[in-house]
């Protein structure tokens, strides 16, 4: 027996990837020490990729300032530090009509995406960190290890600080 579904009810699993007729976004976690935008985005894919057709996760590692207020266990700064990078990536991608959710992760930015990729299966990863003496603590993502650790293609950008 075949059930007919409203067009407003239609399941979600007919639109889903391989469903015929339907093109398979891009999804890509982006790994992320500042805000991003479309236009970083679009500089850091490959070829013509465009982040306006792909499902983008922003993952904002809780950096620390450096490995000593790390040790001390001073978090506070740097989880308020990451939200504020969570939010306002959301808020500037959103209006550049790129549709993209986030989330604050742990300060090790590895263990941060191994946490995305449980509920996130991406086909791209985008690491975006600052240049040489600006980096904050394990900032310095070894992108060969992340692409060899969970199969996905990665690519580093860098990114300026932002006051």
């Amino acid at each position: 027996m075949s059930v007919a579904y409203p067009v407003w009810a239609t399941p979600p699993f007919l639109f889903s990837a391989g469903a015929p007729g339907y093109a398979n976004p891009m999804r890509l976690l982006v790994l992320t020490s500042e805000p991003v935008s479309a236009d970083q985005l679009r500089d850091a894919l490959p070829g013509d990729a465009d982040p306006t057709d792909a499902e983008v996760m922003v993952v904002a590692p809780a950096l620390h300032e450096s490995a000593l207020r790390f040790w001390l266990s001073d978090a506070d700064e740097a989880i308020a530090r990451a939200d504020e990078v969570r939010r306002r990536s959301v808020d500037q991608l959103g209006a550049e009509g790129v549709s993209a959710a986030a989330d604050t992760g742990e300060s090790n930015p590895e263990n941060a995406v191994e946490d995305v990729l449980k509920t996130f299966a991406a086909d791209r990863i985008l690491v975006f960190a600052h240049a040489g003496d600006e980096q904050r603590y394990r900032e310095d993502v070894d992108t060969d290890a992340l692409q060899s650790r969970f199969g996905v293609p990665v690519t580093q950008a860098r990114v300026e600080a932002q006051s």
